[in-house]
């Protein structure tokens, strides 16, 4: 990933360190700090992060259920834990003699 105050010299635009990225829900989504390291997250709309990577290489990405428990879980390293959306049937629609059904999980 290009750093963004790679960015933002290409484009002449002065900042200053760190650089610092928040959304409308004042999570940080991006931070660079001036010894080149950076790190930047993802949010669902709780406020929970799904996904974090920094430019050590490491990433790490997660999925909650309504309550805001931890369903799924995985990381650069290898670690997996819980069973990711796309492979759970939780929420798909299926349609049985022209009546629309919707599953969940168990």
């Amino acid at each position: 990933m290009k750093k963004l105050s790679d960015t933002l010299k290409e484009l002449g635009i002065d900042f200053r360190f760190p650089i610092i990225i928040k959304d409308a829900r004042g999570n940080e989504t991006y931070t660079e700090y001036s010894n080149r390291y950076y790190y930047r997250s993802e949010y669902d709309a709780r406020g929970n992060e799904t996904y974090f990577e920094d430019s050590d290489g490491y990433w790490n990405k997660c999925e909650y259920d309504a309550r805001g428990n931890e369903t799924y879980y995985e990381n650069s390293d290898g670690v997996k834990r819980g069973t990711p959306r796309s492979q759970s049937c939780d929420g798909k629609v299926i349609e049985v003699d022209g009546k629309k059904y919707k599953l969940k999980e168990l």
